[in-house]
C-alpha cells in the first residue's frame, strides 16, 4: 500500500476532530443542531487552516444517514454510511468542488450552475464548493449572484477564499462568513505530538517547537514539514536535524547578542555574527528569532508576575528572565523595532551578514541611556550668530560726528528671551546726540575703548506686536520655585551624585530627578512623582538597586501627587538664576550698550543663554 502524507492521513473528518477553529465548530454544530441553515456560507483565512475540511464535513453532517440509514441532519456525522465514505474518497455525486483558480470564467460557472435545477441524486442536500472563489472573473461573480442569493432549497454554496478584499461585497451580502484563524504555535505543537505519538515516530519538545513556528499558523505547513523533518531525521526528531533542515538559528547565538547588546559589549555582538557567518546560519532568521525573544521579555518587564506562567519545560526561560532584568524596558523596545525594520535592510546590502551587524550595533550607537547627557553629541559648540542687518534709524537731522570705527564682533550664545531692564523712557526714543563727547575709537589690537559711555535702554527686536501685548517684556517668563524641605536637601545631593556617576539612566534618572522626597525609614523610602508613567515597578527596582550600591539599602514606595521640592525644579531654578544674570551682563557691558546706541542694534528674543553649566 502507498504511503499517505500525514497531511491527507490525518485530516479532520468530524467536527470534534478540527484543531484551534473552536469558533467556527461551534457556529456550524449548533446551527445543524437547531437545523437554522443558510444557504450559503464562506469561509476565509489563511492556507492550511481547515477550510476545504470544513466544507466537507458541512456536506457529510446535510446529507448523513446514519449506520442504520434512518439518520438525518446532525452535527456529529457517522462516518461510515454511503454518503460519508463517498464524500470522504470524493466520489459522492451529489458534492462538487470548483477550483476557481483553474475554472475562472464565466463559462465554468454556468456549467455549474445549470446543474442547480436538478434534485439531488443520493443525497438530502446538492452543495457546491468553489475553492479561492476570489480568483473568479468579474463577469462569473454577476452570472452566480442570482441563483446565491435565492437557490432551490435541497442546494446549499461553500465558499472558500484566502483574500476575502477581492470578493465583491454583492457576493459577501449573500454569505454566512467564518473567518478561520491562524493557529497559535502551541495548538499546532499539541497536534504534532498527538500525530507522531499515533505514528510511533520519537521526538524531542525542541524539534515539535522548532517545527511548530516554523509553519505560522498553518497545520497542513506543520505537517507537512513534520514529513520531511522524519525523512531528513531517518525516522526520529531530533532538535539538531531540525534546526539544520529549517536553516533555524541555533537559540544560544541569539541570547549571545542580545546579552552583548544589554553590556554594551560591541566586541561579542561582532564576534556572534562572525560566528553565524562561518556556520552559514541565516541573518533573517537571526533577526526573526530576536523579535521573538524580546517579545517574551518586554511581557515580562511590564507584566513581571508572567514569568510563573511561561512554560516550565522551555530550558532558555532562565535565560530569557536574567536578560528581562538586564536590558532596561526601553532599550528592549528599540532593539524590538530594530530588528523588526532591519530584516527589510538585509535584502539591499551586498551582503547580509553586513546589514545584520549594522542592525544591531545602531542600539549602541543610539542608546537611549546616552540621552542622559546635558548635552547632545552632534552639539560640539553653539553657533555663531548670524549678523543682524541693521536698518538706518530715522530720526531728526544731527549736527554731523566723526563716523564711528568697526566694532569688534560679539560672540553671544543663543539662549531664551531676555528681560530688559527698567529704562527711563520707551526704547524706541532716541537719546539726545548733545550726551556723547566722544564715540568709541579703536586701540591697540582691536580692543575697544571709549572716553564716555551713555548706559542707554537695551532694545529687544519684537517678533509681533502680538507677542508683546501678551507679556511685560520687563518680567521673566513664570518659573516653579521648589520649597525647599530638609529631605529635599539630602535627596538633591544624593540625586547629583547618581547623575554624575551615571548609575542611572533613561527612566530612572527622570523618576529620581523629578520625585521629592517625603520620609525615610530605617529600611523604607517615600517618594512622590506627579507622572504616573515613572510609578513602574521596573524602574522602582532599579533605582532601588542604584541607591544600594551607595549604601541605602532601602525599599521605595512610590505616589502620584503634586511635587514642591524635587532635584528638577531646584535645576531648573538654579538655570534660570544664572540665565538672568547672564542677561543682566549682557545688557549692562558697555560695547553692547555703544552697539545699541550708534548701529540701531537690537536684542533678539532668544539669542542669549548662560553658558555657565
Amino acid at each position: 500500500m502507498s504511503y499517505v502524507v500525514l497531511a491527507r492521513k490525518y485530516r479532520p473528518r468530524r467536527f470534534t476532530e478540527m484543531v484551534g477553529q473552536q469558533h467556527v465548530v461551534q457556529a456550524l454544530s449548533n446551527a445543524l443542531t437547531t437545523q437554522r441553515l443558510h444557504h450559503a456560507y464562506l469561509f476565509t483565512g489563511t492556507r492550511g487552516v481547515g477550510k476545504t475540511t470544513v466544507s466537507r464535513i458541512l456536506a457529510k453532517s446535510l446529507n448523513c444517514l446514519g449506520v442504520d440509514g434512518q439518520g438525518g441532519i446532525t452535527a456529529e456525522p457517522c462516518g461510515v454510511c454511503q454518503a460519508c465514505t463517498d464524500i470522504d474518497a470524493g466520489r459522492f455525486v451529489d458534492y462538487t468542488e470548483l477550483d476557481a483558480a483553474s475554472n475562472r470564467g464565466v463559462d465554468e460557472v454556468q456549467s455549474l450552475l445549470e446543474q442547480a435545477v436538478y434534485k439531488p441524486v443520493q443525497g438530502r442536500f446538492k452543495v457546491f464548493m468553489i475553492d479561492e472563489v476570489h480568483m473568479l472573473t468579474g463577469h462569473a461573480f454577476n452570472a452566480m449572484l442570482k441563483t446565491l442569493e435565492e437557490p432551490p432549497e435541497y442546494l446549499k454554496f461553500v465558499l472558500a477564499t484566502t483574500d476575502p478584499q477581492k470578493v465583491p461585497v454583492t457576493v459577501l451580502s449573500r454569505c454566512l462568513q467564518f473567518n478561520l484563524r491562524p493557529m497559535a504555535p502551541e495548538t499546532v505543537m499539541e497536534h504534532l505530538g498527538q500525530v507522531l505519538a499515533a505514528e510511533q515516530v520519537p521526538a524531542e519538545p525542541q524539534a515539535l517547537r522548532l517545527l511548530s513556528r516554523a509553519a505560522r499558523g498553518s497545520m497542513r505547513d506543520a505537517l507537512s514539514l513534520t514529513d520531511q523533518a522524519i525523512a531528513f531525521g531517518g525516522g526520529q526528531l531530533l532538535e539538531a536535524t531540525v534546526r539544520q533542515m529549517l536553516g533555524a538559528v541555533d537559540r544560544s547565538h541569539v541570547l549571545r547578542l542580545i546579552d552583548g547588546l544589554a553590556r554594551g559589549d560591541g566586541a561579542a555582538v561582532v564576534d556572534t555574527v562572525d560566528a553565524l557567518r562561518t556556520n552559514g546560519l541565516n541573518a533573517a532568521s537571526t533577526l526573526e528569532e530576536m523579535t521573538s525573544l524580546l517579545q517574551r521579555m518586554a511581557v515580562l518587564q511590564a507584566v513581571p508576575e508572567r514569568a510563573a506562567l511561561e512554560s516550565s519545560d522551555d530550558p532558555d526561560q532562565p535565560e530569557i528572565v536574567r536578560l528581562a532584568h538586564a536590558m532596561p524596558a526601553d532599550e528592549t523596545q528599540l532593539l524590538y523595532s530594530l530588528c523588526l525594520h532591519g530584516r527589510g535592510e538585509l535584502g539591499l546590502a551586498p551582503d547580509e551578514y553586513a546589514a545584520l551587524t549594522m542592525v544591531l550595533l545602531r542600539l549602541l550607537a543610539f542608546k537611549p541611556a546616552a540621552s542622559a547627557s546635558p548635552e547632545k553629541k552632534t552639539l560640539k559648540s553653539a553657533p555663531e550668530p548670524a549678523p543682524v542687518p541693521v536698518a538706518a534709524p530715522v530720526s531728526k537731522p544731527t549736527p554731523p560726528v566723526p563716523a564711528p570705527a568697526p566694532v569688534a564682533p560679539v560672540r553671544l550664545a543663543a539662549a531664551p528671551p531676555a528681560a530688559p531692564d527698567d529704562a527711563d523712557g520707551p526704547p524706541w526714543v532716541d537719546e539726545p546726540d548733545e550726551s556723547v563727547e566722544a564715540v568709541a575709537q579703536p586701540a591697540e589690537e582691536g580692543v575697544q575703548t571709549s572716553r564716555r559711555v551713555v548706559a542707554i535702554p537695551v532694545r529687544e527686536a519684537s517678533l509681533s506686536p502680538r507677542v508683546e501685548q501678551l507679556r511685560d517684556p520687563s518680567e521673566p517668563l513664570p518659573l516653579r520655585e521648589p520649597v525647599p524641605t530638609p529631605e529635599g536637601d539630602f535627596w538633591f545631593e544624593l540625586v547629583q551624585q547618581m547623575v554624575k556617576a551615571e548609575a542611572v539612566t533613561a527612566l530612572v534618572r527622570e523618576l529620581a530627578l523629578q520625585s521629592q522626597l517625603l520620609a525615610r525609614d530605617a529600611d523604607q523610602w517615600m517618594l512622590r512623582v506627579e507622572r504616573e508613567s515613572l510609578n513602574q515597578a521596573s524602574t522602582r527596582e532599579r533605582l532601588a538597586g542604584a541607591l544600594q550600591a551607595r549604601g541605602h539599602a532601602v525599599r521605595l514606595a512610590v505616589e502620584i501627587g503634586p511635587v514642591s521640592d524635587s532635584a528638577s525644579l531646584r535645576l531648573a531654578a538654579q538655570a534660570n538664576r544664572r540665565q538672568i544674570e547672564a542677561e543682566r551682563i549682557i545688557r549692562d557691558d558697555p560695547l553692547v550698550q555703544a552697539m545699541m546706541r550708534d548701529f540701531g542694534g537690537r536684542i533678539v528674543p532668544g539669542s542669549l543663554r548662560s553658558t555657565v553649566d
